[in-house]
């Protein structure tokens, strides 16, 4: 007998999306809608939309379930947000949305939609890599002339951005094979840095800052490090030892930000001491 949960059509996510999309439209509505949201366009939504994204994967990092629940929401609202002004515009709507991530997915899986023999995942990985190169040469305003770096977007935040356009560059063989040359490739670019602020020139030194911080992101990449995710981590853990930093010299009765530098290096030593204990 067949499992009914898989044949048996649930309602209830057509039901909520559909009032989701109704409020999506009564907030719109130039008759009785909100003024802040008639007054949005996409430039304008879109930073939200980024920032929906980060906070969803916040949620992830913390292990919280109860709160990513509301974040996806935060997310979907987003996509019925963007969706509901360019059906406005006659552009498309959100089931035009929906159409086109379903053909999408079912074009990258023949292996599961199709008579196609099983593949590994690293099979599947392959062919989804080909796959979307094929997608992107097609989309390619001057076809004659492909990069392997198109199709990175531009708004992805620098650190990301760097990795990805890193990674298909690899593709291509243009990549460091190992770690060591990266650590000489750092040095070069720390002394270049050193020579920009020699120079006094701030285009330069911004040059040569970014520079560094692109061969870092190659180190990480090269280590099988997220750099995304190893700055978050340096960034949360800079967070929890400051804040214990200012609850220990609060106990001592002082004040953090009257201390001298080296008084709060001391504290900065404790905290980290305290941390590995």
């Amino acid at each position: 007998m067949p499992d009914e949960s898989k044949t048996k059509p649930n309602s209830r996510p057509a039901e909520a999306l559909g009032e989701l999309l109704e409020i999506m439209a009564r907030l719109r509505d130039p008759d009785g809608g909100c003024p802040w949201d008639l007054e949005q366009d996409f430039a304008s939504i879109a930073p939200y939309t980024i920032e929906e994204a980060y906070e969803v994967s916040d949620a992830i990092d913390r292990g919280d379930m109860a709160e990513l629940r509301d974040e996806l929401g935060d997310l979907l609202f987003q996509v019925v947000f963007h969706s509901q002004m360019a059906s406005e515009q006659g552009l498309f709507d959100f089931a035009d949305v929906a159409d086109a991530i379903i053909a999408k997915m079912v074009r990258r899986h023949p292996h599961v939609f199709e008579s196609v023999d099983g593949r590994s995942a690293d099979e599947q990985t392959t062919a989804w890599e080909v796959m979307k190169a094929r997608e992107r040469a097609a989309k390619q305003s001057n076809p004659d002339t492909p990069s392997a770096l198109d199709g990175v977007a531009l708004a992805l935040p620098a650190l990301l951005r760097a990795e990805k356009l890193q990674k298909r560059a690899a593709r291509v063989g243009f990549d460091w094979t190992e770690a060591e040359p990266i650590f000489d490739k750092l040095i070069e670019e720390t002394q270049e840095v050193k020579d920009a602020i020699a120079s006094g020139n701030r285009d330069d030194i911004e040059d040569e800052v970014g520079d560094l911080l692109f061969v870092a992101a190659n180190l990480g990449r090269r280590l099988g490090i997220d750099p995304e995710v190893a700055l978050r981590r340096a960034n949360a853990k800079f967070e929890r030892r400051f804040k214990a930093m200012e609850q220990t010299a609060s106990d001592n009765g002082e004040d953090f930000a009257g201390l001298t530098l080296d008084e709060q290096e001391s504290y900065w030593q404790r905290v980290k001491r305290a941390e590995k204990a």
